[in-house]
């Protein structure tokens, strides 16, 4: 069956790096745009960056441009979300979706929290 698992969460510092990782299975993840999104508590879950099945170009959000870089290893069926300088604001529970529209997998999520 579809999966998409996350994996790469924890508790840091601000300032501080994270990679999270999105494997997935039971689909040809190279014939879809992959995304990431974030619910932060209290707050709507919102897109945070997506990356093209075609040619890799990307997307960011305004807050993480500069910050955050998405990449994609089809031959491991993986996608991964490089995120730098982290503030406390980036806290919130992170989740892969194919396609970057939502409309269709989801992952379950992996929650990242940046706190002194």
């Amino acid at each position: 069956q579809v999966q998409l698992v996350e994996s790469g969460g924890g508790l840091v510092q601000p300032g501080s790096s994270l990679t999270l990782s999105c494997a997935t299975s039971g689909f040809r993840m190279d014939f879809y745009d992959i995304g990431w999104f974030r619910q932060a508590p209290g707050k709507e879950r919102e897109g945070v960056s997506c990356i093209s099945s075609i040619d890799g170009s990307t997307w960011y959000a305004d807050g993480v441009k500069g910050r955050f870089t998405v990449s994609r290893d089809n031959t491991k069926n993986t996608v991964y979300l490089q995120m730098n300088s982290l503030k406390p604001e980036d806290t919130a529970i992170y989740y892969c979706a194919a396609p970057c529209n939502g409309l269709g997998f989801w992952g379950q999520g992996t929650q990242v929290t940046v706190s002194s």
